[in-house]
């Protein structure tokens, strides 16, 4: 336990802080999972659906500061092109 008035706080802060990003990383890579998921079954449809809300997420993340945006730009990018190569395989 810490024996300053500022350790204390700095524990709840940080405690806060963990709970807080612990619940849009979560968010997020729950998101990815189901456009991954999506793009496993074949459904073009409900990939795209899945993408929009993924990207939506993520950038909330990013904006937050949860995310760094090299990392949000990365995910993103990887699951539009799972769901491009979704679309050209019939082709």
């Amino acid at each position: 336990m810490p024996n300053k008035k500022s350790a204390e706080k700095r524990m709840r802060t940080s405690e806060k802080n963990r709970l807080y990003n612990r619940y849009w990383t979560t968010r997020c890579k729950n998101a990815v999972k189901k456009v991954l998921e999506a793009v496993e079954l074949k459904d073009t449809s409900l990939a795209v659906k899945r993408l929009d809300v993924a990207q939506s997420v993520i950038d909330k993340a990013v904006v937050k500061g949860v995310m760094h945006r090299n990392t949000g730009a990365r995910r993103k990018s990887m699951m539009m092109n799972r769901v491009k190569s979704l679309t050209k395989e019939p082709a």
